[in-house]
Order: C-alpha cells, then structure tokens, then sequence
C-alpha cells in the first residue's frame, strides 16, 4: 500500500488540510458572490443574463490557461510558496473589483483576480497526494471539498443579504479580498511542504515531455476525454440566476435555496470520500468506477427532478434541493480525484490535476458556460439545463465502462513504479 510522502504528524497533516480549505472557501466564495448576487450587480450595471454567462466564462478559461501554469510553478518551486503567493497576496484584485464603474471595469479586474484564485484547487489536491496514503485519500478530499463547501455555506446566505444593501455587491467584493488574504496566512502558518523522495528525476523539473506523457497512461486520457460531460459545474453560476428567472423567486429567497443545496453538497463531498474508499476496498480498483456509474445516473435523475418541475416554494422544494446537493459531489470526491492520485506519478500530481481540472474541464466548462447562457436568454432556462447539465450525465455513465478494461491496469503500474522509486 502506497504511503504518503514525508513524515507529517497525523494532526499535522489535517491541520494542513484544514488551512487548505480555506483557500477553497475564498477561491469559491469569490465567483459565488458573482453567481449569487447577480440579480442585483446586473441591476446596478444594466446587464443582460448573458453577461453571467460571460463573467463565469471567464473563470473557467482563467483555470484553463492559469491552472496548468501555476501548477508546473509549484510542482517546480514548491507548492507550498506558490499557493501563499496566489491565494493570499492576490486577493488585492477582488477587492479591487469592487470599485468597477462599469461592466467593463468590472470584467477587467475580476479577470485579473481570478488568475490567482484558480491555482488553489490543483495544488492543494497535489499537496493532498504527498500529506495521505492511498487508502486515506477518499476521505482526505472528502473533507477538504467539505470543509471548503461547508464554508461557502455559511458565507452565501451572508453574502445573499447583501442583495438588500445598496450596491452590496461591492461590499462583498472587499470581504472576498480579504478572506483570500487570510487564506494565505494560514497556509504559510500551517502546512509546510513534504520533503519528496529525492532519486534523480525527482528534482528535473517538470517538462512539456511529462506533460504529454500523462496522455500515455491510459485511464488518464480516458479522464480526459469523459471531463467534458461531467457539467454540474453548470449548476454552480446559474443556480440563483435560474430560480429568479424561471420560478420567479426573490433574489434573497433563491440565495437561500441556494444555501440548502451546498449544505448537501458539503455532505456529498464526505458521503462520496467515505464510498469511494470502501468501495475500493471491497471491489478493488473496478470498486471506484461502479460507484461513478451509479453516481452519474443518480445525478442525471435527481437533476431532472430539481431543475425540471417546479416543487412551489413549500417544503418540497427544500427537500429537492437538499437531495441534488447530496448526490452532486459523490463522483467527484470518491472517484474523479482519488483515481487520478493513484495513476500518475506523484511529482506530476500537480500537473495531472491542472491539465485535467483546469485546462481540459475549464475549457469545455467555459464553452459551456458561454452555451448555457445563451440557450436561457433565447430558449429558457429549463431548456438549457436539460441538455446541457442532466442529459451529459446519462452519456457519461455508458462511457465509464471503458475504464474497466484499463485502470486495474494503471493502478498496478503505478504502484509498482512507486515501489522501485522508494
């Protein structure tokens, strides 16, 4: 069995993880501000719906071309510095943003600030391969999409209430800022890099030639090419906007909605760290993919039910919302992330996840984005949402069959490879 690199205590290491999290609340909170409080800062700006799909766009081409950059940095120099760097000092940008003038101005300096808050996500989960074993790191980035989702739960409905104060959002810009400032602190308070096995390559730096090499692993390339049909990243910018536009909710109202949605979401990222690992204990590699076969269809119909009927403003329609959290992140947390540790080689990590998370998944989730803006001016919302949010789903889980033909496979030489290196 694999075990993680360096010598970190056991509270160490989830202190570490903790601190880490923390980065995931401020990166989400900051383009959940924009996703939240839409209604109004369209107000204020006289815009369009499909300028939500715009601002979210350029998010997700940020973590395309950003992502991957940061990540060689830090797989390069240290992990640990860059993060400090991008989480914490960059948060200068988003409080910036909160002086635009216009939509212009705006879209300048939010673009700017999110170069720096894409870079958390793929090196934390590198850092996440290096701090845990093999067997632990279901649970490991369960809890830090928990913690960090658990986050962002207390701060939408907080961040919601900013609807009725007179250009709140710009309010919210600030605290964004600053919460990404803290973030960095803790981070160079609290987790401090593992020491990697030091045999010749380890220290070569990462190539253009690794880069490739990772389309080489099979399982790796078969990620690559399913990533564009996982689209509940969708959900994520549109979620208000839609219960505003479609059902006819008060802005506050659906930023409540929304808030119920994340509290089973932050539940997910647990439930679906705790499944992927007993399911790979009970079933071996093949464990994992099973899983992700039922997630994708029990995603497919539970969105189906949340985005397709209209449940009222009863409790239905909390119940509803609160059972799409609880199945939205399952795939993820037990399967997506966990899969991609165990096949790569670890002084890549950071590498693999930005090529696949940033690059490849904010590509096609900024022309999706684009899409799904489009399609809900001209077409609906609930149009939009049923071909390109649960219909994917349902593709996706007769396409994960490939996987069994290759991953068992995949893991092994890796582990092998591990073995021979340590």
């Amino acid at each position: 069995m694999a075990r993680p690199v360096g010598e970190a205590s056991q509270g160490g290491r989830w202190r570490a993880l903790v601190a880490l999290a923390v980065a995931f609340i401020s990166d989400s909170a900051e383009g959940g501000l924009v996703n939240v409080l839409f209604p109004v800062i369209r107000q204020s700006l006289q815009l369009g719906v499909d300028a939500l799909g715009l601002l979210s766009s350029i998010s997700r081409v940020a973590r395309m071309v950003f992502g991957p950059l940061w990540s060689v940095a830090a797989d390069r120099y240290g992990r640990t510095r860059v993060l400090v760097l991008v989480t914490g000092v960059w948060g200068i940008w988003t409080a910036a943003a909160g002086l635009a003038q216009d939509f212009t101005q705006l879209l300048i300096l939010y673009s700017i600030g999110v170069i720096g808050t894409v870079a958390s996500e793929p090196i934390a989960n590198a850092l996440l391969t290096d701090l845990f074993a093999e067997h632990e790191r279901g649970r490991a980035y369960g809890a830090i999409r928990s913690v960090g989702t658990g986050g962002g739960l207390v701060l939408v409905p907080l961040i919601g209430q900013l609807a009725s104060i007179p250009d709140g959002w710009r309010l919210g810009m600030l605290l964004m800022g600053l919460l990404s400032m803290l973030s960095g602190l803790l981070i160079a308070l609290f987790v401090r890099e593992p020491p990697r096995r030091q045999a010749a390559n380890e220290f070569a730096g990462v190539r253009m030639a690794d880069v490739i090499g990772l389309f080489r692993i099979p399982s790796f390339a078969l990620l690559a090419a399913m990533l564009p049909m996982v689209t509940s990243l969708l959900v994520f910018p549109f979620f208000v906007t839609f219960f505003v536009d479609a059902r006819g909710w008060p802005t506050g109202d659906a930023t409540l909605l929304f808030g119920v949605f994340m509290a089973g979401f932050a539940l997910s990222s647990i439930i679906g760290g705790v499944l992927g690992d007993q399911f790979e204990r009970r079933r071996g590699p093949n464990g994992r993919i099973m899983l992700m076969q039922l997630y994708l269809l029990g995603f497919a119909a539970v969105s189906y039910l949340a985005l397709q009927r209209d449940w009222g403003r009863g409790a239905a329609v909390y119940g509803v919302q609160l059972l799409f959290g609880l199945v939205a992140s399952i795939g993820f947390s037990g399967v997506v992330l966990p899969m991609v540790s165990a096949i790569v080689p670890t002084r890549l990590a950071a590498t693999a996840f930005a090529v696949l998370f940033s690059l490849i998944q904010g590509l096609a989730a900024a022309v999706l984005t684009l899409a799904l803006g489009a399609l809900a001016q001209w077409y609906g919302f609930a149009n939009a949402m049923l071909w390109l949010v649960t219909l994917p789903y349902l593709a996706n889980a007769l396409c994960w069959f490939a996987f069994y033909r290759v991953y068992p496979h995949d893991v092994a030489a890796q582990r092998a490879a591990h073995e021979v290196a340590g």
